[in-house]
This record gives structure tokens, C-alpha cells and sequence, in this order.
């Protein structure tokens, strides 16, 4: 099977609001893979129509081979899901939340996966604690190990570490990194681009339901960002310099694709009677090729 989520001309409306708009999406089995988008744009609808709690207008998903609707419950349990908000029950300890989330799968004697996933997400002293007694992130932490209970093959993490500590982010992203490399997909929403950048292999971009941008986190890079040559100068700046842009502090950022391009646009300053104080050299990042492209330049 090449295809882990199969999403063909998928739209939903809710009232005169179109949250998607004839989306088509093939995520290979094995992907860490990025879905990006400003709030707004469709992503969390995505996620609900994916794990069968929004039903489509129109179009099919399927994972892992089966349809989200007519095989509802095979899909759903190829499917782990972290949602964005907090939901948890007071009245259960940590353990026990996760045991009674195997249950729902008819998942018997899983104490040896609970105490590693425990393990892994830094949760064995908390194992015992009752869920209302934890901090935000111990919660987010649990929500995490929720979607991973019952193993499965394909993992969806919407803004998972959305108002979350450093620690928690590296012990997660150690940990997703470790069951991506055993060959779990992973679908990454997230409004921190470097992590996007840093993880996924290839990122959709959405806008108002619609995927805008579609390709390997390098060619998007490559296509739609530039590396950036950071001066401060004194002296008066050539009016007639291209793609210039001015930044706090004095700094000026010029635009370039290629590294032979620097010297150049030194050589030129310096003969426009500019002395250059400093100087710094910016590779492309994701932010960049988001901003421009949110903007509507390229598809």
C-alpha cells in the first residue's frame, strides 16, 4: 500500500462557510509530513473529517485502505489523534486513562506499551496522579500517550505542543521521531514552522480550505524563499539597490540566490562610499516561504 491517507475532492461547508474546498491529498505510509495554514484555513476540519467526527459533503478519505465513513471503525483505529484542546476526565489517574483508552480498542493486558510510552514521554512518576492535578503540559503529555495506546500505523498531531514547555518538545519529538523511524506516519499541524521544517519531508500549505502549496520541504525552500544578506552600513544606501528591505536598528536585508552573488553586492556599496559595519548571512527558512506564499505568491 503506497498510500497511508488517500483525501479525493473532499469540501465541507458549515453554513455559508466553505472550511474545504475540493481538497486532494495522498500521504505515502512512512511520511513525516506537514499540514500548514493560517487559523482559519482548514486544517482542524481536516483532522475532524479524517477521524470521522465531521462528515464531508463531498469526496472520499481513506486510511490506511479503509473509508472513514464506510469502514469506520477499521480506519479509526489505524488512526491516533492529538487534538489541540485539553480534554481530559477528572476523575481517573493517569494510568488509568490510558487503560480504559485501550479498552475503546478492545486492547487487553497493554501494561508493558503503557509503561513505555509512560516511559518515553517522561509520565512514570505521574502514572498514579489523578488528571485534574496536572499541569497543562503533564496533560498535553497525556493526550499524546492517548493517540498512541493502541499503536497505530498513522499518528496526527494537531499543534501538539501549542503553549508547551522546551523540555516537553524535545521529549516528544524524540520519542515521535523514534516510531516515525519504525515506520509510523506522522501528520504534523503546527504554527511553530521551524519545527515543520526541521521534521517533516514534505509540507501542504492550506488557505481558506484549499491546498495552496504542495512539495518536499527543500523545494519549497528553494522555489519560494531566498537566503538573505543582513548589512548594517554608514553612509548613504544606493537608492537604486534591489530587493532591499528595511529592518530595525539600521539593518538593511538584501535578497540573494546563489552564494557568488555576496561579494558583488559588497563591491557595490562600498563604491556607493558606504562603510559596512556588519554584516550577517540568513539562509532560507520556512516562514519566509509561508509569508509568501499566504500572500499568493506561487501555487
Amino acid at each position: 500500500m503506497s498510500a497511508a491517507i488517500h483525501i479525493q475532492q473532499v469540501s465541507k461547508c458549515f453554513g455559508a462557510t466553505q472550511a474545504l474546498d475540493r481538497v486532494d491529498l495522498d500521504i505515502r505510509v512512512g511520511e513525516f509530513f506537514g499540514l500548514l495554514g493560517p487559523n482559519g484555513a482548514g486544517k482542524t476540519t481536516l483532522i475532524s473529517a479524517l477521524a470521522g467526527l465531521v462528515r464531508t459533503d463531498s469526496g472520499s478519505i481513506q486510511v490506511m485502505g479503509y473509508d472513514v465513513r464506510a469502514d469506520y471503525r477499521a480506519a479509526r483505529r489505524q488512526l491516533g489523534v492529538v487534538p489541540q484542546e485539553l480534554v481530559f476526565d477528572p476523575f481517573f489517574s493517569v494510568r488509568e486513562t490510558l487503560e480504559i483508552q485501550s479498552g475503546y480498542f478492545g486492547i487487553a493486558d497493554n501494561d508493558e506499551w503503557i509503561d513505555e510510552i509512560l516511559d518515553n514521554l517522561d509520565l512514570t512518576s505521574k502514572a498514579d496522579a489523578n488528571m485534574r492535578t496536572l499541569s497543562g503540559g503533564m496533560k498535553r503529555r497525556v493526550l499524546v500517550a492517548q493517540a498512541l495506546v493502541h499503536r497505530p500505523p498513522v499518528i496526527v498531531l494537531d499543534e501538539p505542543t501549542a503553549g508547551v514547555d522546551v523540555e516537553l518538545r524535545q521529549t516528544l519529538w524524540r520519542f515521535i521521531r523514534r516510531l516515525n523511524a519504525d515506520g509510523h506516519t506522522v501528520v504534523l499541524t503546527t504554527h511553530y514552522l521551524e519545527e515543520a521544517e526541521s521534521l517533516c519531508g514534505r509540507i501542504a500549505m492550506l488557505k481558506a480550505g484549499r491546498i495552496v502549496a504542495l512539495d518536499s520541504t527543500q523545494n519549497l525552500l528553494r522555489r519560494f524563499s531566498a537566503h538573505t544578506l543582513r548589512v548594517r552600513a554608514d553612509g548613504k544606501f544606493p537608492t537604486d539597490f534591489p530587493n532591499v528591505t528595511e529592518q530595525r536598528g539600521g539593518w538593511r536585508a538584501l535578497a540573494f540566490d546563489r552564494y557568488e552573488e555576496v561579494e558583488p553586492l559588497l563591491a557595490r556599496l562600498r563604491n556607493s562610499g558606504c562603510v559596512i559595519e556588519d554584516l550577517e548571512i540568513g539562509k532560507p527558512d520556512l516562514e519566509d516561504v509561508f509569508v509568501r506564499v499566504m500572500q499568493g505568491q506561487g501555487a
